[in-house]
């Protein structure tokens, strides 16, 4: 009977692997995986993955046009609710959408003819966290394709709340994080990043995982920072990054979600590599690995691997 698994999985030619534990008990992941929408898989055990097909398409009443990104589904009230990336053909700039689906595998359905707000700058990366009080946060990247600091484009992550639905924002956003530790930095000096927000919380703390780099380089990396609340402020983690290649079989980890394991008892950190380590680009493949947490709450990563682990629950 099979016992392990190895990295990296069945998942490929995707980025921004996102996976939900959907209520019949199945993993679903969604990922930027098509020119004109979205596809996903679904698996019972994590490891082995079923290809589903599309699950959003782009079509004429479309708002987006094209680079579809970085798809995240949540199940809330009895529905699925995907929040996307974008480019909005009104302006041929990046943003957020929202669709809506009855099944994990969808159709999922536009909202709105619109992105689900528009703030006047490029944001991509949209991560969705409730709270324990059901307040609810979106968290995202300020794209460092417009946004420019000092003569350098920077991506910049932010948070705003949301609205019970979980189809509008109510407030105003809060940065919480820009690229400043030395890690983050060895893109070069011309363009920096901090996207991919990922938030999990525990023992009243909250983790933001995040990735940095140039995403097509091997210096793409997975850090985080914490907070007592999740509208911050946030401090970065002394020994970032948490997962990153020092191996020439393996580049540029991040990008990540985080799920638990079939019996609840393991957390796994879900990321991409590039499929070609020696010509990192936009074709990627999924991995997972254990995450936990050390006794004086710092996160951490039995990673990346790519020799025999033991399956998860085992």
């Amino acid at each position: 009977m099979e016992s392990t698994y190895q990295n990296p999985l069945s998942i490929t030619h995707i980025g921004d692997p996102f996976v939900l534990k959907a209520p019949d008990g199945k993993y679903y992941c969604y990922a930027t995986s098509a020119p004109d929408g979205f596809k996903a898989w679904c698996s019972i055990d994590l490891v082995h993955w079923e290809s589903l097909g599309y699950v959003y398409s782009l079509t004429e009443k479309s708002w987006g046009e094209r680079d579809f990104w970085a798809p995240e589904v949540i199940y809330y009230q009895g529905k699925y609710i995907m929040h996307y990336t974008a480019r909005w053909k009104e302006n041929h700039s990046l943003r957020l959408g929202v669709a809506i689906s009855e099944k994990p595998e969808g159709p999922f359905i536009d909202v709105f003819s619109h992105p689900m707000f528009d703030f006047g700058y490029a944001t991509i990366d949209g991560h969705v966290f409730i709270d324990d009080d059901k307040r609810a946060y979106l968290y995202y990247s300020k794209d460092c394709s417009e946004n420019i600091v000092d003569g350098r484009h920077e991506s910049h992550l932010y948070v705003v709340e949301l609205e019970s639905n979980l189809l509008s924002i109510r407030g105003e956003p809060v940065k919480i994080a820009q690229p400043e530790q030395e890690w983050e930095l060895r893109s070069g000096n011309e363009w920096r990043w901090n996207e991919g927000p990922c938030m999990i919380k525990r023992n009243g703390k909250y983790y933001l995982m995040y990735s940095a780099n140039f995403y097509a380089s091997r210096n793409y990396a997975i850090g985080y920072a914490i907070a007592n609340h999740p509208l911050g402020p946030f401090q970065k983690a002394a020994h970032n990054p948490i997962l990153y290649s020092t191996s020439p079989e393996i580049s540029g980890p991040g990008h990540n979600s985080v799920i638990s394991s079939p019996d609840g008892k393991e957390l796994f950190i879900v990321y991409h590599i590039h499929t070609n380590p020696d010509c990192p680009s936009d074709d990627r493949q999924i991995c997972i690995d254990r995450l936990f947490f050390q006794d004086d709450d710092t996160l951490h990563v039995l990673g990346p691997t790519n020799t025999p682990q033991p399956l998860p629950s085992r």
